[in-house]
């Protein structure tokens, strides 16, 4: 992961351990993690009531830039993916065969964004319906890789779904 830059976003509500565990594991491999909230250098409080401060801010963000998107569960996800600023990272980061990775709730975001049909994936099940809406085939285990996307359902998952983060972006 030397040398990866990771996209992450933050909004209040995220599920902390879904954007704690992978923030702190890539970096722990090697790479550089950006966290971009609605505003830069700002304190947002997860579900569970951690606090974590965004590193950036999502309209200054390119998807040029980066070499992965992961995305948190948790709430934050219903309110990130009505910024049209999301949806064009998430779907730019994905048509240039980057990964996108998502946990719980955050298929909502690849959901806005148009990219999940076709795609086998898996989350928490209070999202299967969305997906199954949006095209893509739902199946319910701890991690789904298909082709460059990478989806888990709960916090319990996040050991598989970093190691399958790490492994897919170090190709």
């Amino acid at each position: 992961m030397k040398g990866k830059r990771v996209l992450m976003f933050i909004e209040n509500v995220f599920e902390d351990m879904e954007l704690l565990y992978p923030y702190y594991r890539l970096i722990e491999a090697g790479a550089e993690v950006v966290v971009a909230g609605p505003k830069a250098n700002t304190i947002y409080k997860g579900k569970n009531g951690y606090p974590f401060k965004s590193t950036a801010a999502i309209t200054d963000q390119r998807a040029e830039d980066f070499d992965l998107l992961v995305i948190a569960g948790g709430f934050a996800p219903d309110k990130l993916r009505r910024d049209p600023k999301v949806q064009e990272l998430t779907r730019e980061i994905h048509e240039a065969g980057k990964v996108v990775a998502h946990i719980c709730h955050g298929g909502w975001i690849p959901i806005s964004a148009g990219i999940m049909d076709g795609f086998t994936c898996t989350s928490t099940p209070g999202i299967k319906d969305d997906l199954e809406n949006a095209g893509a085939k739902w199946v319910d285990k701890e991690v789904v890789i298909d082709r460059n996307q990478i989806s888990s359902r709960k916090p319990d998952d996040l050991p598989a779904f970093c190691k399958a983060i790490i492994e897919l972006a170090a190709r």
